[in-house]
């Protein structure tokens, strides 16, 4: 890839040797840049560097947007999160919920630590947060997830946890059946599939991942599709999500 800030293209070269000089102003331009920028983002360990009230939050920024505008039209009364690291996802849900006056959220992760548990409970959206510790596939974990979901609640879930194919494959089995009409379960972190090669990547990940745990679960569960949310406000050229999610967003039939 080259770009041309003089004469503002963006030239690739496909597969078979044939250059293609892109316009800035055309999206398979943003389309092209984008992609080398999650990747060089992924080597440098971007979205190691943002927090959200406080706590460190690993995502990609495009992302939160993107799932802020899911959660503001879902308006869930439960948020399920499979993954907790350092909290900051949690914080970041529960805040949405704290200003829609709506909402709660439930945390699942094989190991909270000790400090990352203490700074959620002192942090102010701890009140419309629950952790709970344990294998997010296990029976009794899926249980008491199960158990604090009242019946009729409106309930959108994030897998975020271990990232690997099977893995996803048991959260999808498990969680999906407390996923709204209407509402997404959301396999996240589908980029490893794109970034094979990369630093801290494994060979296998280009099968090996959310994407293809996703292409396993819907050839078997016919009530969900994969289905991109709808962007509420665009007045750009641009379309397509800049994401760490991609393939992602699992929604159940209404």
């Amino acid at each position: 890839m080259n770009i041309d800030f003089e004469n503002e293209t963006v030239s690739i070269v496909d597969e078979n040797g044939t250059e293609k000089l892109l316009p800035f102003t055309s999206r398979e331009a943003f389309r092209e840049v984008s992609k080398a920028w999650l990747r060089v983002g992924w080597d440098t360990k971007y979205v190691y560097s943002f927090t959200w009230l406080g706590r460190p939050i690993i995502q990609l920024p495009d992302d939160l947007m993107r799932l802020q505008e899911v959660i503001f039209q879902v308006k869930p009364d439960v948020i399920i999160e499979t993954g907790i690291a350092h909290g900051g996802s949690l914080i970041f849900s529960a805040s949405l919920c704290k200003m829609l006056d709506k909402g709660r959220v439930i945390g699942v992760d094989v190991e909270i630590r000790p400090h990352n548990r203490e700074a959620v409970e002192a942090h102010p959206m701890s009140s419309l947060i629950t952790m709970i510790e344990g294998d997010s596939t296990s029976a009794d974990v899926v249980g008491q997830v199960r158990d604090l979901v009242k019946p009729g609640e409106t309930v959108l879930i994030l897998l975020d946890s271990c990232h690997t194919r099977e893995h996803v494959q048991k959260e999808l089995e498990a969680y999906s059946p407390l996923v709204s009409p209407g509402s997404y379960i959301v396999a996240m972190d589908g980029i490893m599939q794109d970034v094979v090669g990369a630093p801290r990547t494994e060979p296998d990940w280009d099968v090996n991942n959310p994407q293809t745990a996703v292409r396993d679960f819907l050839k078997v569960h016919n009530d969900f599709a994969l289905e991109e949310p709808a962007i509420p406000f665009n007045e750009g050229d641009v379309t397509e999500r800049v994401t760490y999610w991609p393939n992602a967003f699992l929604k159940r039939a209404a």
